[in-house]
């Protein structure tokens, strides 16, 4: 009995266990309550954050703006790079425009120095042809011979003038025209017949006048050869030997 009095004085007594009284609260307001102080949280971090980088001395909205300026400069500058490139395309065409304007003007004042070489080479024939001296004169001469080296590497241009005079103005003088080139290549000597074998009958080495003729033509060597001289031999149809002959010497 004694103990039973005993158990029932610790469970009501002064020393009886503690009892704490708890309202009870919903799981989602306590998920929602911990979701509002996570959001806060956050909030907080950021503002700190912002708060930090300017009391550093970094503003965002400076930085943007910045970063705006130099985008509308950078394209700016753009602008202005394809308009200076327009301009040097401008620029390049008309510079190729105007070059090839000066080398159709090149072309034009070497015929026109050639033409007035051609007449100044005529006159000199009429006058020849009416001067006193050219009666007594030989009846076939060569009044004009040049060999000139050409455009390309190894080639050269000849240049003849003949005139029929004296006892044989006025009579046809049909024959054929003949080079003999001397060169030099690798320290040997060579000679060279123009025209070959190939071009023994070619139309632009016959010979048919009266009065005169221009004989105007290229021939080729070898690149490293050089040309010591040249002689030109003009032989009359029939005959196997040159009526008259002319040497020109290369510089």
């Amino acid at each position: 009995m004694a103990n039973r009095f005993w158990k029932l004085r610790q469970r009501f007594g002064i020393a009886a266990p503690k009892v704490s009284v708890r309202t009870h609260v919903p799981w989602y307001l306590r998920w929602l309550g911990f979701a509002v102080m996570l959001a806060f949280s956050a909030a907080l971090a950021v503002w700190m954050y912002d708060a930090g980088r300017r009391f550093a001395g970094f503003d965002r909205s400076e930085v943007e703006q910045e970063l705006s300026t130099a985008r509308s400069e950078l394209a700016k500058l753009r602008s202005e790079l394809e308009r200076l490139r327009a301009i040097a395309n401008a620029a390049d065409s008309k510079v190729s425009i105007e070059r090839t304007a000066q080398q159709k003007l090149a072309q034009q004042a070497r015929g026109l120095e050639q033409e007035n070489a051609r007449v100044r080479e005529e006159l000199a024939i009429f006058e020849s042809m009416l001067s006193s001296e050219t009666a007594s004169a030989a009846p076939l001469s060569v009044l004009r011979f040049t060999v000139e080296p050409d455009t390309l590497p190894g080639e050269f241009r000849y240049r003849v003038l003949l005139l029929a005079s004296g006892p044989r103005r006025g009579k046809e003088f049909l024959g054929r025209l003949e080079l003999v080139v001397n060169l030099t290549e690798g320290g040997r000597s060579a000679i060279i017949m123009v025209p070959g074998q190939a071009q023994a009958d070619a139309a632009s080495f016959r010979l048919a006048f009266k009065h005169f003729q221009r004989i105007d033509g290229t021939f080729r060597v070898a690149p490293a050869a050089k040309v010591v001289s040249g002689q030109v031999r003009v032989y009359e149809t029939g005959s196997p030997e040159p009526k008259v002959t002319r040497n020109v010497t290369l510089g």
